[in-house]
């Protein structure tokens, strides 16, 4: 391999949509199809590295402005990639946090490039692995039965099936086991009075003994109502996520608290993290790659929640298999990860764009790839006709409240609620 070889010839930018099932939480409910951008970064030698990130219009053009970035660079200076991405943005995305979406993605294709050409696995190439096995947690949603009939289609149910009340959480969690068999459990909460949630809350802790529980209202509540859930469910949570909006609001709810509070929200960017320890505002972060700026950023990320004594778990979105592939490639990395970590992926993985085989949740956990980079291979009919659902569907953004607002037009998307 020569320098030359490394060079950056193309960056293909593919927007693709995908079904996903109508989702409750605490700004509306799930479209039936959910957006997301795939990456193919092609090098001199015809090597490719794959990536992927969250979709709509917004990111297709920002990736599609990396794109022009980074034609010519070499894909083992990931530290230069970002950095011209970062600067290339900045004049029309002034927020570091929207920024690192786009050069997160750049980055997980480039690790995947840099793995083929060494023949190497990306976790080898953050350090090596500490684990074999990444442990997922089962992620609960109130849901519909189906999508209701809108626009002149029919209504679209799925085999998970209604669950919005305690037994149908329940049952969703029994089927999740069942099919998956994860030993740890969380509630996407937020969406109905906080009593009946601590009731659903319940019921899953009597199920399933000595499991791990979280919820997550994704603050929809206020510090006053936080403080009551939290005290409700002493001995039952694991930890609460999210209960209560900004870093000044969750401190208010730790004092109290008897079990740790986490985030994906309130801190999602370094600027964040020092007003967080010093208010003693979160003791587990739910660290993101798409949103943190990478994989190796990741890697750094969990370096400064150890020395803070801050626990670590993985936020998800929904997601398909790349991303999948780089979250247990990098979480296989962290020595320091305390927690099962989030996935949407049985939700959406009928609809994957990688080829069947690589990635597989067993047991709870997904076996970490082996083969070089990613370890996945792009099935490229499944990406073609994503893309055509995506041209057809007309979608432009996620609108989860605009969504929930069609079938019932009296919702209110206002946070906190309660």
């Amino acid at each position: 391999m020569t320098a030359t070889d490394s060079r950056i010839r193309e960056l293909i930018v593919t927007p693709i949509a995908f079904r996903d099932p109508p989702l409750l939480n605490s700004s509306g409910v799930h479209e039936h199809l959910a957006l997301r951008v795939i990456l193919q970064l092609v090098l001199a030698d015809g090597t490719v590295g794959l990536g992927e990130s969250t979709g709509g219009d917004v990111r297709v053009e920002r990736l599609r402005a990396a794109a022009q970035t980074v034609v010519g660079m070499d894909v083992f200076d990931t530290t230069a990639v970002s950095a011209a991405i970062d600067a290339a943005l900045q004049p029309t995305v002034p927020s570091s946090h929207e920024r690192g979406w786009t050069t997160s993605a750049v980055e997980v294709a480039c690790l995947d490039a840099q793995g083929k050409l060494l023949g190497r696995s990306v976790s080898d190439l953050l350090g090596g692995t500490v684990r074999d096995r990444v442990p997922f947690a089962a992620y609960l949603f109130y849901k519909w039965a189906g999508h209701p009939a809108l626009d002149g289609n029919p209504a679209v149910g799925d085999d998970w099936g209604e669950a919005l009340d305690p037994a149908g959480i329940v049952e969703q969690a029994r089927l999740m086991q069942q099919r998956y068999g994860f030993r740890s459990f969380k509630l996407k909460g937020g969406v109905f009075p906080p009593d009946e949630e601590i009731a659903a809350m319940r019921a899953l802790a009597e199920a399933f003994p000595g499991r791990p529980l979280r919820l997550d209202p994704n603050t929809a509540w206020t510090v006053k109502t936080s403080r009551y859930v939290a005290r409700e469910l002493d001995g039952v949570l694991e930890y609460l996520e999210d209960p209560t909006p900004t870093i000044a609001g969750m401190a208010e709810v730790a004092k109290t608290s008897p079990m740790p509070l986490a985030t994906n929200m309130c801190v999602i960017a370094w600027e964040h993290l020092r007003p967080a320890v010093e208010q003693n505002a979160i003791q587990v972060l739910l660290t993101d790659h798409h949103y943190w700026g990478g994989l190796r950023r990741t890697r750094e990320l969990a370096a400064v929640c150890e020395a803070f004594g801050i626990g670590l778990s993985m936020h998800s979105n929904s997601h398909l298999g790349i991303s999948l592939a780089a979250m247990t490639h990098v979480a296989a990395a962290i020595p320091n990860l305390d927690t099962s970590c989030d996935t949407h992926y049985p939700w959406n993985s009928a609809d994957d764009v990688v080829v069947p085989g690589a990635l597989e949740l067993r047991d709870g956990a997904v076996r970490v790839p082996t083969g070089p980079g990613l370890g996945v291979e792009l099935d490229h009919d499944a990406l073609e006709r994503l893309h055509r659902l995506y041209l057809d569907s007309g979608m432009k953004a996620r609108d989860d409240t605009g969504y929930m607002r069609r079938v019932h037009p009296e919702y209110e998307g206002k946070l906190p609620r309660w």
